[in-house]
């Protein structure tokens, strides 16, 4: 991964489509059962990912292992939160509720370890001028 921003960005562009489709669905149907989930995918995958997008392109970041996970970990708990999120309260696809909730619950788990990597990105962080 050579840059951390891009990445973040062309992902924040794709859960800011979902989301946006999902509300232009619900405001055409006039059915809200998606709210929670497109909510998600749009705080948690648009603008918390373009947030972080805007981080590594601004500040001087070394593209560490602590960059690639803090990344992948919101990457992929976004997509399995929402989608977790989805199977668990919406979805008419018949699965067991453990594995539904499996990647609900592994979704929100990974979502809180890329909080709190990007909190510790943010305190091992030294300016160029200091």
């Amino acid at each position: 991964m050579k840059n951390p921003s891009k990445v973040l960005l062309v992902f924040a562009g794709l859960f800011g489509v979902i989301g946006a489709v999902m509300g232009a669905h619900m405001a055409g149907s006039g059915a809200y059962a998606f709210r929670p989930v497109h909510t998600h995918i749009l705080v948690v995958g648009w603008l918390t990912l373009f947030s972080w997008a805007v981080f590594y392109k601004v500040f001087s970041i070394k593209h560490t292992l602590l960059t690639k996970l803090h990344v992948w970990t919101s990457i992929i708990g976004t997509t399995g939160l929402t989608a977790g999120m989805y199977l668990h309260m919406v979805s008419q696809i018949e699965m067991p509720d453990i594995v539904t909730l499996v990647i609900y619950i592994g979704g929100g788990v990974a979502v809180l370890v890329s909080f709190i990597l990007f909190f510790v990105q943010t305190l091992i962080y030294k300016p160029v001028n200091d």
